[in-house]
């Protein structure tokens, strides 16, 4: 894989944004050469802008909620403990099913469950 350096600010084609971030500026051949290695990049947290023409036509970053969450009985678990805090079930506002479908509509993969024979 191999990193240009840039505009001020890089070395050895890394470039430091924010506390904590960098920025790798590749061509989209040398991006192609070795997907799974800018994916584990990217991955580490590092900003990949791809270029043709020494211009940025796209760019590779992690989501910003790249945690893996939650699982359910982790929050089945918190929600007991809340219960018991207050010594009574707290009852969901109006709103709360419309907030439950729209974090289902948001989320980019589908459960596909395993083909059972």
């Amino acid at each position: 894989m191999a990193f240009r350096e840039g505009a001020e600010g890089q070395n050895d084609g890394v470039r430091v944004g924010a506390p904590g971030s960098a920025i790798i500026r590749m061509t989209e051949a040398e991006v192609a050469r070795d997907l799974h290695a800018v994916l584990a990049r990217v991955r580490e947290g590092v900003e990949v802008v791809i270029e043709q023409d020494h211009r940025p036509v796209a760019v590779l970053r992690p989501p910003e909620s790249a945690g893996p969450g939650r699982k359910l009985r982790e929050c089945i678990a918190l929600a007991k403990a809340y219960e018991e805090r207050l010594g009574y079930a707290p009852i969901p506002d109006g709103d709360f099913g419309g907030d439950v479908q729209a974090g289902i509509d948001c989320r980019r993969d589908s459960f596909e469950p395993p083909a059972w024979e």
